[in-house]
């Protein structure tokens, strides 16, 4: 019946509806995460405490850090797992599977007592000041302890969808997101427990939405499996994995990486403009997030069709979710332009704040246009398993291009606003990468015939 599923879905269904069956799940996963980002700032804003919430900004970055391991068996695990499911290998797609789960784990834990030991040096590094160190303390610290189970989640997110389950992969990240946003108001206003009750709602999420993807992956409803009898890591499964999932872990780490940075140039300004920043940021993940779920949403497809050599597929369903992409990014360009005004003030009371935060949405939004056309580009060329390509442009757009950019215009400009103008200049000139790359892979890794 899976197996069906999966053929009717990635092999038969026509081209819009193999991408938008599998797109909107993606788009609504990825929404909820969304939510679950904004909540956190929203309710801890209530506090109008904005020390609180250039805390909360602060720590993010370390806690994606965390989610790039997710990322890391997740993408790399969804590539891997796709292409032998399109060459019909369910073998070493159950063995994948569980080389995903049992190693993502193990680093979780590993992470989780690394942060308790070494929180305080952390927090600095991660630019926590004298008035936020203490908050950013104790929401890392008990964040911490869901890292296992945020590493999990983010994995078989990913790679359900490899099997055709996309409902499923989405229903897991529903309802983790969903506890947590209705846990944020009791805990952080009810209670009272402020950016404790935040990080309290935020790894409860996390249990829920490992809990329900490992009880799917114990059922008879998948293909895929976490028996420890099928943990493998050689003929090629360990290697296929970290091909692609190491740079689109490097992604992840080095946008963390640089909003450190960023953070700790940022904090020259003030911890107002920090946390206008960090709000500003939120607004941008509005449509950030909503096409990174298109593009992630059409990886499986793409991967599957990679695999059974089905060349033109491939190509239909690419050019349809280039329009997809360009049309859904136009549209809400517009939208968080034009509201961003009463999103920064959902968040930000303080008056200074709310400026930086206003200002640096604005600018932060310059590259929706742009942004859908990079995401499926970025996924195009992950569901090859292309691993030299996928490597130069995940060290690229956070790292090689911008940060000589936002140290440029650092330097060059010595403006709050400028810095914030370095992201946007950044994905114009990564698109472009994208392109290039993604034209040397089709050629070389997947040609006529083949």
């Amino acid at each position: 019946m899976q197996q069906t599923n999966t053929t009717d879905i990635f092999q038969n269904a026509p081209v819009p509806k193999a991408v938008i069956s599998n797109v909107i799940p993606s788009i609504i996963s990825m929404l909820m995460v969304l939510a679950y980002n904004l909540a956190d700032t929203f309710f801890i804003g209530q506090t109008k405490n904005a020390y609180m919430v250039a805390a909360v900004s602060v720590a993010t970055p370390a806690f994606l850090l965390f989610m790039a391991v997710g990322l890391l068996f997740g993408i790399g695990g969804t590539s891997y797992i796709s292409r032998m499911l399109g060459e019909g290998n369910h073998g070493k797609a159950k063995q994948a599977s569980s080389f995903c789960f049992y190693t993502g784990l193990s680093i979780g834990v590993i992470a989780t007592i690394g942060i308790w030991i070494f929180s305080s040096p952390i927090c600095r590094a991660i630019g926590a000041s004298d008035d936020t160190l203490s908050y950013t303390m104790q929401y890392l610290n008990i964040v911490a302890v869901g890292i296992p189970f945020l590493i999990v989640g983010n994995t078989f997110s990913n790679i359900i969808r490899a099997e055709g389950n996309a409902n499923v992969a989405m229903l897991g990240m529903v309802i983790g997101n969903l506890i947590n946003i209705v846990l944020d108001p009791v805990m952080i206003l009810f209670f009272h427990w402020n950016v404790a009750g935040a990080a309290i709602a935020t790894v409860i999420g996390n249990i829920f939405s490992a809990v329900f993807y490992i009880r799917h992956m114990l059922s008879k409803n998948t293909m895929l499996s976490i028996r420890p009898s099928d943990y493998h890591a050689g003929g090629g499964i360990a290697r296929g994995i970290f091909a692609i999932g190491i740079p689109a872990s490097l992604n992840s780490i080095l946008m963390s990486s640089s909003n450190i940075i960023i953070n700790n140039i940022m904090a020259g300004y003030g911890d107002m403009a920090v946390a206008g920043l960090g709000v500003a940021m939120k607004v941008n993940m509005i449509v950030v997030i909503l096409l990174i779920g298109l593009g992630s949403g059409i990886q499986p497809l793409l991967g599957y069709c990679f695999g059974a050599g089905n060349h033109k597929r491939y190509m239909a369903v690419l050019r349809f979710s280039i329009g997809l992409a360009f049309c859904l990014s136009a549209i809400m360009t517009v939208v968080c332009y034009c509201g961003a005004g009463p999103l920064v003030s959902a968040f930000l009371q303080d008056k200074e704040a709310f400026t930086y935060g206003m200002s640096f949405a604005r600018i932060y939004i310059y590259s929706g246009p742009v942004m859908g056309i990079l995401f499926v580009f970025i996924n195009a060329i992950q569901s090859t398993g292309a691993a030299l390509p996928a490597l130069i442009l995940s060290i690229s757009r956070q790292g090689l291009i911008y940060l000589p950019v936002l140290f440029a215009f650092d330097r060059i400009f010595q403006s709050a606003r400028m810095l914030a103008a370095a992201q946007p200049m950044t994905d114009y000139l990564a698109t472009l990468l994208a392109i290039i790359l993604f034209l040397f892979t089709y050629r070389k890794y997947f040609k006529v015939g083949r």
